[in-house]
């Protein structure tokens, strides 16, 4: 079994390949107590926790980190921006991040999606007659990125990159970048490998970050999965995220369950061979952010997400 490996950014930064996701539910409770389970993956060994504006638990991830007693610089943190705090609403929600996490910076912040969602003032969702997330068909992201790039040079983000951008919206951000992202996080699992992006991102020096690593239950209960689980003596979950990090791939499980935590960062090493039959999965399909009958994932329709 193997410790918890460290991935090179095109920062020069060693980012922990697992880290503990940190979305805390749909209540307000939840959300607040959230510290809870960040706490015990601290305390079990974590050093990297994956929090966002839009998931809530800003505040909770600072708690957590105060309570645990280790060395914020032991410990990494990314969040992300909301897509509706795109262009002039950057730098004051940024800022907004940072209050909340009781942080004067953050290792990685991260643009959320590429899309711009309808502004309102306490981030919720503005939808349309058909129940659809308002946005707005202009990209903006390249005004942003350039705007996360000043956040970058302040300081204040030790490294900056993208969530849920494709190969042909990061090609539109290049148009203008004068910073490669050092990560892209997407949804990735044995299901949807995109073994295309990952290789576009390989090539530009872009370290992918999987959410929804393991798949759900629909993904860990596959039949080659179990077999494997079997033949390592580990969970189907800890297949998978072995899986990501030996292409390379961070992963960030979300779990509140202590043996599960433990078990995410002990992960086997996996034979050449059982990493392509994981990889020959593959079905291209989306598990957690699929088209709804509009044809649309929060506001835009896959051609526009260039998935």
């Amino acid at each position: 079994m193997s410790s918890v490996p460290l991935f090179k950014l095109n920062t020069g930064a060693m980012m922990p390949a697992v880290g503990l996701g940190g979305w805390g539910g749909h209540t307000t409770e939840e959300r607040e107590n959230a510290w809870t389970f960040m706490l015990m993956a601290l305390q079990s060994g974590y050093r990297l926790i994956d929090t966002a504006w839009a998931y809530h638990t800003e505040k909770a991830t600072g708690e957590a980190i105060r309570k645990s007693g280790i060395p914020r610089d032991q410990i990494w943190v990314t969040t992300k921006l909301h897509n509706q705090h795109q262009g002039v609403f950057v730098e004051e929600y940024f800022e907004d991040s940072l209050k909340k996490l009781g942080l004067d910076y953050v290792d990685l912040l991260l643009l959320h999606w590429p899309q711009t969602a309808k502004y309102t003032p306490d981030g919720s969702d503005a939808l349309d007659a058909t129940g659809n997330l308002i946005c707005y068909d202009t990209p903006i992201f390249n005004e942003s990125w350039a705007h996360i790039e000043k956040i970058h040079a302040s300081g204040r983000a030790k490294a900056i990159g993208v969530s849920n951008f494709s190969i042909k919206n990061l090609e539109k951000v290049f148009e203008t970048a004068q910073i490669v992202p050092a990560v892209n996080q997407v949804e990735m699992h044995p299901y949807l490998i995109q073994q295309d992006l990952k290789d576009y991102c390989d090539a530009k020096g872009i370290v992918l970050t999987a959410y929804t690593p393991t798949g759900y239950d629909t993904v860990r209960k596959d039949p080659t999965i179990l077999e494997l689980a079997a033949k390592y003596g580990v969970s189907g979950g800890q297949i998978v995220l072995a899986w990501h990090v030996a292409r390379g791939v961070a992963v960030v499980p979300k779990s509140a369950n202590e043996q599960r935590q433990k078990d995410n960062i002990n992960l086997p090493k996996l034979d050449a061979e059982d990493v392509k039959r994981v990889s020959a999965l593959d079905q291209g399909r989306r598990l957690c952010n699929a088209a709804n009958k509009e044809g649309k994932v929060w506001g835009w329709t896959y051609e526009q997400l260039g998935w």
